[in-house]
């Protein structure tokens, strides 16, 4: 493992964030609902300091395509219309050169033109109508030949036209809310380990270059909100079965050597249908949330079948069970976070159609009293209850216990206007199992005009996914036109 990148990368944020970051010398990326932007003090009351934490934070909240202008655009106020234009592009330092035959990573990998529209209207008093979606073009694949990468990295990759938050909201009582469409819905307090935020498939083909709260990928479903003085109290159907958007064939992120089995995807609606529900609370200094939801893992297992060609196999996706509990509370600067998460119903390639439960457990700090700065650890645990020795062994790779943590620091500068972030993940408590960190700038050049940079460096380790992305590192530029 390269540990002196992680030295060199605090190093760098010391020296672009005018000097150490005490009491904290590690660190953090974009501030994705850290504090919620708010700078916490004694002086504050409990009131102000739970303006983060209000009812949307608790069980929705909807990640933007773009920052769409506060007043209404055109001849109507019923209406607002933006969206952001952009182009990116990442280059890839530390991959060797490739054996014959096989895709040189090196050099540009990503030059991507993008373009994001959002509309919102409302019709009646009653009626809002919201609507999103993105395309994008990326030019590196031309610029390096088509022929030298996969048909599988090309189709994933190369373009894409998507639907995103697209739904109705009616609001018949001034206490009921009645939401159909696509949709992203966010259980939890953490900003960087998933516990029970387990509605929404992640976007994994690319690991590392960006923030959570981006990477989550809208589902139809159907959803009602009741509430009543503090609290809220949500029921939800999923109808849309969609599942991660994980690494290409012959992408550089992706672990194995050959192609994977075939995946039975269970079909939209109908038996189908996932369902979740919700009960949150907040008050003064603190909230509280419950959870439960039947729904199907994103991640698949492998199983056997007999074809007409005789056994093969194949991947699906187990029908789970969850109960889980996050919790907040406001002391002074200091912010204190907790996730647990009860799930059973996994099943697993060794052990047959044996299921196993799991135990999710998550501890947050997040610490605001430093001028401008926020600092943020987050460390989370996933147990196998009954673990089978069986599950050690390949293709299931799994071990008993998982640890996760995550360091992050912001600091802002020039009124807002230059935001340094460095967020550090580890799995295993000493990186054993794998490891990234990711060093960003933001500068708004102009009220519409955004410039980014930044570079993300990967240690390899035990975990499937890990095991060789140790030369994956990349540095990473966009600039982006709101309007």
């Amino acid at each position: 493992m390269r540990n002196g990148r992680w030295t060199a990368s605090a190093l760098l944020l010391c020296l672009l964030c005018g000097g150490p970051v005490w009491p904290f010398d590690l660190s953090k990326t974009e501030a994705a609902g850290s504090a919620g932007g708010v700078e916490i003090s004694a002086d504050n009351d409990f009131d102000e300091l739970l303006d983060p934490f209000d009812d949307d934070s608790l069980s929705d909240t909807t990640t933007p395509v773009s920052k769409v202008p506060t007043e209404p655009q055109g001849d109507s106020s019923d209406y607002r219309i933006g969206g952001e234009f952009s182009l990116g592009a990442v280059a890839n330092f530390a991959h060797d050169r490739p054996e014959p035959g096989q895709t040189d990573w090196r050099g540009l990998s990503r030059l991507r033109a993008r373009l994001a529209l959002e509309f919102d209207a409302k019709p009646s008093d009653v009626l809002s109508i919201h609507a999103s979606g993105y395309g994008f073009n990326d030019f590196a694949y031309q610029i390096n030949g088509r022929d030298s990468y996969t048909d599988e990295v090309l189709h994933e990759n190369e373009n894409e036209l998507e639907l995103t938050e697209t739904h109705l909201l009616a609001n018949p009582l001034s206490s009921l809310d009645v939401r159909f469409g696509r949709q992203i819905v966010v259980w939890g307090r953490s900003d960087n380990i998933r516990v029970t935020d387990i509605l929404n498939p992640l976007d994994f083909r690319e690991p590392g270059l960006t923030d959570l709260e981006y990477i989550r990928l809208p589902v139809t479903m159907s959803r009602l909100d009741y509430y009543r003085g503090a609290w809220r109290l949500s029921g939800l159907a999923i109808h849309e079965i969609r599942f991660d958007k994980n690494p290409a064939f012959g992408s550089d992120y992706y672990p194995f050597e050959g192609p994977l089995p075939p995946e039975d995807k269970p079909s939209h609606g109908g038996s189908n249908t996932e369902w979740a529900l919700s009960v949150s609370g907040t008050f003064s200094g603190w909230d509280v949330a419950l959870y439960a939801a039947d729904h199907f893992n994103d991640r698949a297992h492998l199983e056997r079948v007999l074809s007409p060609d005789g056994p093969m196999r194949v991947r699906r996706h187990a029908s789970l069970k969850m109960v889980g509990v996050a919790a907040n509370l406001v002391l002074g600067n200091w912010l204190l976070k907790t996730e647990a998460a009860w799930q059973d119903g996994f099943q697993y390639f060794n052990t047959g159609d044996d299921t196993f439960s799991r135990f999710d457990l998550l501890f947050g700090v997040e610490y605001s009293g430093i001028r401008e700065t926020t600092v943020s650890i987050e460390v989370a645990n996933r147990h196998i209850n009954a673990f089978d020795d069986r599950l050690k062994a390949a293709p299931d790779a799994e071990q008993a216990d998982t640890f996760l943590s995550a360091i992050r620091v912001v600091r802002e500068f020039w009124n807002d206007t230059l935001t340094c972030t460095l967020l550090a993940m580890t799995y295993g408590a000493t990186g054993d199992d794998g490891a990234m960190q990711r060093l960003q700038v933001a500068y708004d050049l102009l009220d519409n005009l955004e410039l980014t940079a930044g570079v993300v460096l990967y240690q390899s380790g035990d975990l499937p996914e890990f095991e060789n992305i140790g030369d994956n590192d990349r540095i990473f530029g966009e600039v982006a036109y709101h309007f």
